[in-house]
């Protein structure tokens, strides 16, 4: 996608310089390049595919920086019973935060990236952050921290494209990672094995805790640590009760995990903080949006509650399924993004 992104451009006459980030990202060999920096297969793809188009390309060090704000973010709240997307992180504090001072610092006027969303201008003069062509490629839920400032030195080409067209693009193009495949979610752990991950890079050590039925508080069972459990999970619990059960809270004050029917997953309200609104203008009143409350979801309608701190309250029509603290609330209308924030609780 960003390689597309980058021919693109270039076809269009724009003088375009190739970035990528050196992330933290276990299970690559990495050799030295040709400034001593230690890259892995990613970069070096990249560096090829520069050279293809016969543009310039960066290599940015990141990694501490992905640790620090990433990495430690992750980890903390896993410990905490929430559950991080860690992409709504790296997205607000590095591609849209140290990469745009990077496109500053070089006398850039613009980012570019290979995200799958639309960035369009309305009659106002305000920027608005539209869902893509394809929407089972589209990735606004992770990118509602976007502002006007950052949207108006954006360039999202991909955004009006269907995949299948982009990997036609690249074939025809001549660009060898046009059958590469999709990035995966959490980069830095390649085995999707979080509490190895967390166990390995952390202070944290497992503590065995009870399994509380969600209807009368009885002890089920013993757990083998909050953070292997997320709300909504039905497999891996490690416990046989004759019939499915399911994670509906995991309360990490008294080191408990509830368990409860697929009907007790389902809530009609939850509260947000760190809410950005992508016009810069705060909720001051009761308004209509559809929300989405996970990357796959499908947006549900709703009202949105301005409340005290900063913080609101959503409203569901109909009760959604595995509301979970940690992860984002992203609120639409039609297709437009108009921001979100950090599921603190359901309500």
């Amino acid at each position: 996608d960003s390689a597309v992104t980058a021919s693109l451009l270039r076809n269009e006459g724009l003088d375009v310089v190739g970035a990528t980030m050196k992330l933290y990202c276990p299970g690559q060999v990495l050799h030295p390049d040709e400034n001593g920096l230690m890259i892995g297969d990613d970069i070096e793809d990249a560096k090829a595919v520069a050279r293809r188009l016969g543009i310039r390309h960066m290599t940015l060090d990141c990694e501490e920086a992905f640790r620090r704000e990433v990495v430690s973010a992750f980890i903390d709240a896993y410990e905490k019973a929430k559950t991080p997307n860690p992409c709504v992180i790296c997205n607000r504090s590095l591609k849209f935060g140290l990469v745009m001072d990077t496109m500053r610092d070089i006398g850039a006027d613009l980012l570019a990236t290979g995200h799958y969303a639309r960035v369009e201008r309305d009659s106002s003069g305000r920027y608005l952050l539209r869902c893509a062509v394809d929407p089972h490629k589209d990735q606004t839920y992770v990118l509602y921290n976007m502002n006007q400032h950052i949207l108006s030195h954006l360039l999202l080409p991909v955004g009006n494209m269907e995949k299948a067209e982009i990997r036609r693009y690249a074939e025809k193009a001549g660009i060898e990672v046009a059958n590469k495949p999709d990035s995966q979610e959490i980069c830095f752990i390649p085995d999707d094995d979080y509490a190895r991950y967390i166990k390995e890079n952390s202070n944290y050590k497992d503590k065995i805790g009870d399994f509380i039925d969600h209807e009368n508080g009885a002890v089920l069972g013993r757990h083998k640590g909050i953070i292997h459990y997320t709300i909504g999970q039905r497999k891996g619990l490690g416990i046989a009760l004759g019939e499915p059960r399911f994670v509906t809270e995991i309360d990490a004050k008294n080191n408990r995990v509830i368990l409860g029917s697929n009907e007790n997953t389902f809530s009609s309200a939850l509260i947000a903080e760190r809410v950005n609104f992508i016009n810069g203008k705060p909720l001051s009143a009761p308004t209509r949006y559809t929300a989405k409350t996970r990357y796959s979801a499908r947006a549900a309608e709703c009202t949105v509650y301005p409340a005290e701190n900063g913080l609101v309250r959503v409203v569901f029509d109909s009760p959604v399924r595995a509301i979970t603290p940690g992860q984002s609330v992203v609120f639409y209308n039609d297709n437009e993004v108009i921001g979100g924030g950090i599921i603190l609780s359901r309500d």
